[in-house]
């Protein structure tokens, strides 16, 4: 809902875009700004945080179409020429006077209009004024934007926890399982209350995972790298691989495995409302960096006993076809 401090707020300044930004680049922007100046990245910040609730009021507004076209059409007014202008030493109260005939302050009372500033802005978007169109029924709060960042594992199981939105509510939200890096959740009824009666806005939340020391994820499949010795690969093995907060599964290694084939393990990836994901192993086999003495002697004798074959023989042939 349009309001006096936005004559005096430069939304498109706070979040340093152009006022062509397209929702896109709006996006990424706050993100990256709702990172930096989050409260839980800077604990005791009273600075930080003023500039989190800056840059969330202008991103609520700005991201939202409806109040984008206000706030546009309302900055307008006071930057439009000598007709709307407050001009030097003016202020709200001049604009607004000028623009129903009322002059300076006092053309707001008795017969010049005798309504308030909430009158008149809502005269000017739909909103009706005294005396006018019949004001609109209750009228639903605004969505608000927050933002969260989450280690793997709480993104994984999903968790509940007290969020603080742009205007300093603290709110409880339930964060599902298996939200992803870049999501935006939206939470019915948790953003900003209605200002006469009707249904409160949505709380939009950016969610930003850290990254795992060992997992990685695609979809709702997690993959982890799985070191193997070179007569693991050759000869086959059983070995143990991690899985995400549980106990480690064994997974056979097939003899003749070579580096980057994939093993998947059913049942072990990311479990949400979607489905549920699988484990893929990626092999990787580790060579010795130092062979010695009766080792050294095995694998001379390993490749004698070996038929000759060049396993690079039909790259080459590939590469010379290409030319």
């Amino acid at each position: 809902m349009a309001s006096q401090d936005w004559f005096e707020k430069d939304f498109y300044a706070s979040l340093g875009v152009a006022k062509d930004v397209s929702d896109a680049e709006l996006k990424k922007v706050y993100r990256k700004l709702a990172r930096q100046h989050h409260p839980d990245s800077n604990p005791g910040d009273a600075a930080a945080e003023a500039r989190f609730k800056e840059i969330s009021e202008a991103y609520a507004v700005l991201s939202d179409p409806e109040q984008r076209q206000e706030y546009d059409q309302l900055r307008a007014l006071g930057a439009g020429g000598a007709r709307f202008s407050p001009g030097a030493g003016g202020d709200f109260e001049d604009l607004l006077g000028g623009l129903f005939g009322g002059g300076a302050r006092g053309g707001f009372g008795g017969a010049g209009y005798g309504g308030s500033y909430d009158d008149v802005l809502g005269g000017l978007f739909g909103g009706g004024a005294r005396g006018g169109r019949a004001p609109r029924g209750p009228r639903r709060g605004r969505d608000q934007h927050a933002s969260v960042t989450l280690d793997f594992q709480t993104a994984s199981n999903g968790d509940t926890m007290t969020l603080q939105t742009g205007d300093g509510r603290s709110v409880n939200v339930r964060i599902p399982p298996g939200v992803a890096d870049g999501q935006r959740i939206k939470l019915r009824g948790k953003g900003e209350p209605s200002p006469n009666g009707g249904e409160p806005g949505d709380l939009v939340l950016e969610v930003a995972v850290r990254p795992h020391p060992v997992f990685t994820r695609e979809g709702l499949n997690l993959r982890v790298v799985l070191p193997v010795t070179f007569v693991e690969a050759a000869l086959g093995a059983t070995v143990e691989v991690p899985t995400l907060g549980g106990e480690p599964v064994k997974v056979k290694v097939p003899a003749g495995t070579p580096s980057g084939r994939v093993l998947r393990v059913k049942g072990k990836g990311i479990s949400s409302k979607k489905g549920q994901g699988d484990l893929l192993v990626e092999v990787q086999v580790a060579v010795p960096r130092r062979v010695d003495g009766a080792a050294r002697e095995a694998l001379e004798a390993f490749a004698a006993a070996m038929p000759a074959e060049d396993p690079r023989e039909d790259l080459l042939a590939k590469a010379r076809a290409a030319r």
